[in-house]
Parts: C-alpha cells; structure tokens; sequence
C-alpha cells in the first residue's frame, strides 16, 4: 500500500519512520532525529526526487529540506569478522518486514507509517511495556558491536526498569568468548562507549560488559577493583561544561589506573587527544590531594607549593589556563576545602612577571 504524504518529494512511496525515534516516542522519551525507510524504491529513484546519497556500504540518503536519513529497505547476510562484515541486498523486492528483521532489538524493529500506524513483527511493543532488551533472532550474534549497543541501551534505559532478557545477555556472552569483539574498529568501539558515558546510568553500561565477558577485551586494565574504584570515582564529576560530561567521567574511570594502564587503554582505544589529555591531568589532580590528604607531617587542608608548582606546570596552566580552570571545578567535588588554596596559589602564580 501507498502511504500518503504532504511532502511532494515522497508522494507515492512507502515511508515509515523506523528505529530509535519510534522507541523513545513509545517511551516518552526525547526524540530529536528522525530515521526512515523507503520500501519498494531504488537509488534512482531516490536521486530524481532530489534526495543526496550518502551511503557507501548500502543506499542511505538525505533529504535535501530536512537532512532526514532515508535509507532503502534492505537485508543484510553474514560475509567476514566485525562491524563491516556484511553483505547488503537492498531492493526493491525487499518488504519492510525482512527489513525489520535484520536489526538488533525488538524494541528497535517498529515502524510507524506517515498516518501513525504501527508495524511491529517481533512485539516489540511488549518489550517496553515489560520494559526488557531482547535480540530478534540469532542474527543478532551476527555483528558484535550489538554487544556494547545494547550494553548502552541498557545505560540509556535502567532508569526505567529495564533488564536484558536472560537469552539475550546469554549470546553476547558467546558472542565475546568467541573473539568477535577483537574484530571491531577501536574508532567504533570507542564512538559506542562515548554514548554510553553521557547516559544517565554508564556505570551500567561497564558492569554490563563485565557480566558478558566483554570487558576484558577492550578494557583489561578495569578488572575487580580497578572496575569498583572507577565507576565510584565517575560517580563524582564536576558541574563543568569545560569538557563534555563523557570525557569527565572516562577520566574518572581511569583515574586509579597507573599511568602505563591510562596509557595502553588509551593506545588500544585509539582515544582522541583531548580525551587521554583530560584523564591525564584528572589523575595529576587525584594525585595531588591524595598526597596532601595522607601526608601526616601537615594538617590536611595544607597543600605543598613544591607539588603545587608542579601540578599547574604539568597541566600547561601557564599557556592554557583552562585547563586549570577545568581541574579545579574538579577539586571542588574531590575535595573541596583544597579548592580556595589552590585558586589562590594559580592567582599568585600568574601575577608573578616571568620579565622580572
């Protein structure tokens, strides 16, 4: 059936709107992008109307008003290791069904038409309502980046009530004791543990992958305690728009790790440099007031000016003073009978004319 549209550029196509827009809107959660479906078109088709191609791997395009991603109905078929590993079918023989089938959670596999009415093959409806993340088929081992996804779905969802189904959580334990999750790109693995830093429950996210065993692929160094220590210590994150919330919280993470573990975590992850910059100073900045903190020979609200000088000089206070700044909103959640002697030694530090 034809789906009626206001928008000329789809009159007389097949337009659903597909993913994560039609969950959260289910939920009552904030939806702020729009995915779509075009069942029965092809790339030509697509083009003539106007719509830009996007898409290397599989028919993706924009809409040339909105930016809206619409992609052709398609399937998808196992062919090598990882993210990439796939062979995509995009026709359009291809029904919307069989195109709903090849994604990852039932809760993820609806569809709405333009007039509001709901598709919805694996009852997906069912699953929020009994507020569980359950794979659609065994399809679902296929790629292992499912894995973390719905690890941070789960980050995402907690909140609510959520739970991964038992069989569920099952298959991404096989799937990460096979070593699927060793062929996944740092750069996706990374991007995926990103978006799970700036949910509302991370910490669940990384307990989340410890239950499936896969944790110590990515992130040996967050074993038993190390693991405890990091998500307490992400707990406590700065009221700082200075650095987005994700980057504080993965330096929290890692701040009881030793520099060479930050350093091998952040290599293997292949992280941006401002990202392994912040866990650095962040763990100069635990450094500094736990020395102050156990150094018995002085009251426990003194600081040292020797360590001072040397915390500001290692943070490159002199030439970006914000970095200061940002590890001193730090100190104020850390401790905050340290942060008045700090600010006022980096105030005397910067008066002080290097020409004199």
């Amino acid at each position: 059936m034809k789906e009626t549209n206001s928008d000329p550029r789809l009159a007389g196509l097949s337009v659903y709107r597909v993913g994560g827009a039609v969950r959260d809107e289910l939920l009552g959660w904030p939806v702020y992008d729009n995915d779509w479906v075009v069942v029965g078109a092809t790339p030509e088709a697509m083009r003539k109307r106007g719509f830009k191609p996007v898409g290397r791997d599989f028919p993706v395009f924009l809409h040339p008003d909105t930016a809206e991603e619409y992609a052709l109905a398609r399937t998808e078929r196992k062919s090598g290791h990882g993210y990439g590993g796939f062979e995509v079918h995009a026709s359009p023989d291809v029904s919307l069904e069989e195109d709903l089938l090849r994604r990852d959670l039932t809760i993820n596999a609806i569809a709405q038409s333009t007039d509001g009415e709901l598709t919805d093959p694996f009852n997906g409806q069912g699953d929020i309502e009994r507020r569980v993340l359950r794979h659609i088929s065994a399809a679902f081992s296929e790629d292992p980046l499912r894995v973390l996804r719905t690890a941070r779905f789960l980050a995402r969802y907690a909140s609510l009530g959520f739970t991964i189904a038992p069989e569920t959580l099952a298959l991404m334990r096989t799937v990460s004791q096979r070593g699927e999750l060793e062929h996944l790109a740092a750069e996706r693995v990374w991007v995926e543990t990103e978006k799970a830093l700036g949910e509302p429950s991370p910490e669940v996210y990384f307990s989340t992958l410890e239950r499936c065993d896969a944790l110590r692929v990515w992130w040996p160094e967050l074993a038993g305690d190390a693991l405890v220590k990091g998500l307490a210590a992400m707990a406590q994150v700065p009221d700082s728009d200075m650095f987005p919330l994700a980057h504080w919280r993965h330096a929290q993470l890692v701040s009881p790790l030793t520099a060479e573990q930050r350093d091998a975590l952040s290599e293997r992850l292949k992280l941006p440099n401002a990202v392994a910059q912040l866990a650095r100073h962040t763990a100069l900045t635990h450094s500094l007031i736990n020395h102050s903190l156990t150094n018995q020979a002085l009251p426990s609200d003194t600081l040292e000016g020797a360590n001072v000088l040397r915390w500001l000089e290692r943070l490159d206070g002199w030439r970006k003073p914000e970095q200061v700044e940002g590890q001193l909103a730090l100190v104020k959640v850390l401790a905050p009978e340290q942060v008045d002697p700090l600010e006022s030694a980096w105030k005397a530090a910067r008066a002080v004319s290097p020409k004199h």
